[in-house]
């Protein structure tokens, strides 16, 4: 079953710019690769940079910067293929991030 690691993080996260960190991304992305569970897996730019895009009345309507303000905000996801609920809490749990924001786990629905 295909399970969506959404990682959120606060703000100040985004600003920085550490080594170690990157570090132990690589290294859990390769991991990730080495077990064959990741199906795609990606970092997001700080929330400044989003637009947000929104259809009324047939018009389309368009708006810069973060949908929300909040204090966490979405930092990237993986999308995975794993057995089960289980498996997927494991692979969060050994997320880098895990350490100090959340990972939010979500089964993802199956279209045909």
């Amino acid at each position: 079953m295909k399970y969506a690691l959404l990682v959120h993080q606060p703000q100040e996260l985004f600003e920085q710019r550490d080594p170690a960190a990157a570090a132990a991304g690589k290294a859990y992305g390769e991991a990730l690769r080495a077990a064959g569970v990741v199906v795609v897996a990606a970092g997001l730019q700080p929330p400044q940079s989003a637009t947000m895009v929104s259809v009324r009345d047939g018009k389309r309507q368009v708006h810069d910067g973060p949908y929300a303000e909040t204090k966490e905000f979405l930092g990237g996801f993986v999308i995975i293929d794993v057995p089960d609920l289980d498996a997927a809490l494991e692979w969060a749990a050994r997320h880098p991030w895990a350490a100090n924001s959340a990972v939010e786990v979500r089964p993802l629905f199956a279209y045909s």
